[in-house]
């Protein structure tokens, strides 16, 4: 396929890349893309990346209703184009297009990840990534056949509105796939509002800081290996139950997250990735079920755990 066809506007590609833009006239999405490029500069030079990545792939497959990956790859193979929308380092991308050689698949991202994720898939040939803005993409209306939007929207600087775009893109036959942040304890929410609204005074080296602070934090916490029963408590949305400790504190009060299987590298980067960013919107069912509703699309599989909700949407033919 000629990848030009696929756009709206005349493109020029260096190779697998493609460069529409960086920057944003809205503050807190500069703020957003600039932290994403300085994480994920650090995320690839990691020595535990790999052990990342395998968990993204394992956790996509439960997030998007697929039983495993051959499910995914026999899904995917039916696609002639596939969006990855904020590909980040561009593994989910380069993924899709392993399972699927005959689609052409595209990832973007605003930061400068998405020249790092060009370099370093420069052998698959199906493969292209663009920087630029996933809500406003380029992409004629109806080209994409699947379009996988995986932890990406609530960093844009309005996620409703590039539901949309997403959703106005995706072909009349093809799939969405997206994943928004869930609300949390009012403790947890009121704290994070704080972040969002704050972080932009605040250095990357001061977040990366008070994020290495976090996971020695939450490796305290979970090396007590303290369970607590805790009662409802409404008022504040915080659920009862049998808590490990480090878990009650994570999701009621402070994100502290740590995992021994991840190391602290990998640790301090997924707190850095909570913290730092300007734009990070959650949503509670109701309302995420409210914005798949308005965009007239059917529910093909859904998905909801304490972090988020997430599913594969097509468009209502009615």
């Amino acid at each position: 396929m000629e990848i030009q066809s696929l756009f709206n506007k005349k493109i020029e590609r260096n190779e697998n890349f493609i460069f529409f833009k960086k920057n944003s006239i809205h503050q807190n999405q500069q703020q957003t893309n600039e932290i994403f490029s300085d994480k994920w500069e650090k995320v690839e030079e990691m020595e535990k990346v790999g052990e990342l990545e395998d968990f993204q792939y394992k956790w996509y497959l439960d997030l998007y209703g697929f039983v495993n990956e051959e499910e995914l790859k026999t899904f995917l193979q039916s696609k002639k184009v596939i969006f990855d929308a904020g590909c980040g380092l561009g593994y989910k991308a380069a993924w899709f297009a392993k399972l699927a050689p005959n689609a052409t698949v595209i990832g973007m991202d605003f930061s400068d990840a998405a020249q790092i994720a060009a370099n370093r898939y420069k052998d698959i040939p199906n493969l292209y990534f663009v920087q630029g803005d996933i809500s406003q993409t380029n992409f004629k209306s109806g080209v994409v056949n699947y379009v996988s939007c995986d932890q990406v929207i609530m960093h844009t600087e309005v996620p409703e509105e590039t539901f949309s775009h997403l959703t106005d893109i995706t072909s009349e036959e093809g799939e969405f796939a997206c994943y928004v942040y869930s609300k949390k304890a009012l403790p947890r929410e009121l704290l994070d509002d704080y972040f969002r609204k704050e972080v932009k005074n605040f250095s990357s080296e001061k977040v990366w800081e008070m994020s290495r602070q976090l996971t020695a934090l939450g490796k305290t916490l979970s090396e007590l290996n303290i369970n607590i029963d805790v009662p409802d408590i409404p008022m504040l949305n915080i659920k009862g139950g049998n808590y490990d400790l480090q878990r009650f504190f994570y999701w009621n009060f402070i994100k502290c997250f740590w995992r021994e299987d991840w190391g602290t590298e990998l640790s301090d980067a997924t707190n850095f990735d909570w913290y730092s960013p300007s734009n990070a919107k959650r949503y509670s069912e109701e309302e995420y079920k409210k914005m798949i509703k308005n965009n007239n699309l059917d529910i093909v599989t859904f998905h909801k755990e304490e972090a988020c909700y997430s599913g594969r949407f097509k468009k209502d033919k009615v």
